[in-house]
């Protein structure tokens, strides 16, 4: 136990064979359980995790039969800690990636209440990113930005870092079924947080990069996770603003988004008239089209600065 507290660590694992030993010995002898989710591996993940489980009682060996992703493989670990009557679960990749020696920070805030999930945070500092290349952390910068819009969590500096601990009384509240099964599943997961009003915390820490490769490929990933942040930002702004309470910021992100793109719309006519069409300058137009843009841009704003005071302000569960 940690702190009075029964933690349980779930180790997502898909091709893990060379790290995944590494990984289970570093957990921490105060972890409870260690539920270790080989996602139909074809290698010899799966006979490692076995393996180890005979000499560690706290390792529960798990299997999906077939390849469901990151995100299902943590949710298999989530519903094992609830059954199990754990406090708090903390996601550790099975690449060893995660330095065991930050876990404390990550679980301190949510033993001491303040909030019911941590995340950690490469982020922060230079120091603490200088292993990260350059690509990996523009695009990291963008998904950042982008969560932090479908989210609501706009403190949130590092969403795609898979190092977390959450509150078992959080995820008891959450749909965990409808949890994005591959990577996004921690954006996802954020957007529910936050519907339901429970608090999150940065908890920096260095990045540390080994032997494993990443199966992120951005040029693709970030197309894919934006249409799932856009569906999810909608289904956040329907139930937090207008099912389970009201807020007229939904106003000003509808007519925002819609005079955005009308003033968008209206400039490309003004300069297809002006260099396709041969019409003369068209200022009334060109003025027109700007104005209805930046009132657009004006409304959105005003709309994301009253989102941003909603997270300041909420009680929550507090």
């Amino acid at each position: 136990m940690y702190r009075d507290k029964k933690i349980g660590v779930v180790v997502p694992a898909y091709k893990e064979e060379l790290l995944i030993k590494d990984t289970l010995k570093s957990v921490p002898e105060y972890v409870d359980r260690v539920y270790v989710v080989n996602d139909a591996s074809p290698d010899h993940t799966g006979e490692i995790i076995a393996e180890y489980s005979e000499h560690d009682g706290r390792v529960v060996p798990l299997t999906h039969e077939v390849n469901k992703g990151v995100g299902a493989a943590i949710v298999t670990g989530y519903e094992e800690a609830l059954k199990d009557g754990m406090d708090i679960a903390a996601v550790m990749a099975g690449d060893n990636q995660m330095d065991p020696g930050f876990l404390p920070e990550l679980l301190d805030p949510i033993v001491d209440k303040k909030v019911d999930y941590t995340i950690g945070n490469r982020l922060m500092s230079q120091e603490y990113r200088q292993q990260m290349s350059k690509w990996r952390f523009f695009g990291n910068a963008i998904l950042t930005l982008l969560t932090k819009i479908a989210s609501g969590y706009w403190q949130m500096m590092d969403p795609q870092n898979g190092y977390s601990a959450v509150s078992t009384r959080a995820l008891e509240r959450l749909s965990l079924k409808s949890i994005y099964p591959r990577y996004g599943y921690c954006n996802d997961l954020l957007v529910q947080l936050n519907v339901w009003g429970f608090k999150m915390r940065n908890v920096p820490h260095p990045a540390r990069y080994g032997r494993e490769t990443s199966g992120i490929r951005y040029s693709s990933y970030i197309c894919r996770l934006s249409w799932l942040l856009l569906r999810k930002f909608l289904w956040r702004l329907k139930m937090k603003y207008i099912v389970l309470g009201f807020h007229p910021l939904v106003f000003f992100y509808f007519f925002g988004a819609i005079l955005t793109a009308v003033g968008v719309i209206a400039g490309i006519g003004t300069l297809w008239e002006k260099f396709v069409a041969g019409y003369p300058v068209l200022v009334v137009h060109g003025i027109l089209s700007f104005l209805i843009f930046m009132m657009g841009m004006m409304f959105l704003l005003f709309a994301m600065l009253y989102d941003m005071e909603q997270e300041r302000n909420t009680n929550g569960w507090y």
